[in-house]
């Protein structure tokens, strides 16, 4: 496998967290009627972002192949989780 083939692989490994970061990122600003407590719309992407790719590389190497179903889930579950620190729904 040569460089270009290992980038494009990497690429696609990311683009799934890239997507959830985001799309958990915009539904979090317009659902959440309170002040979220980071302060940016990049920043809370980012770091939903580096979550999400956490967790498909925990899944990568607790199954040993990349796009179970199971590490989806939970790269899902954990993006959520984030998001609803950002909002403060633990003082609700």
């Amino acid at each position: 496998m040569g460089s270009f083939d290992a980038a494009v692989h990497a690429i696609n490994f990311m683009l799934p967290a890239v997507f959830v970061a985001l799309f958990v990122t915009f539904a979090g600003h317009f659902l959440k009627q309170n002040k979220l407590l980071a302060g940016k719309f990049i920043a809370r992407a980012a770091i939903n972002f580096v979550v999400c790719l956490a967790v498909l590389i925990v899944g990568l190497i607790l199954t040993g192949r990349d796009g179970k179903m199971l590490t989806y889930l939970a790269m899902v579950l954990a993006a959520a989780t984030v998001q609803w620190i950002f909002s403060g729904g633990w003082r609700k």
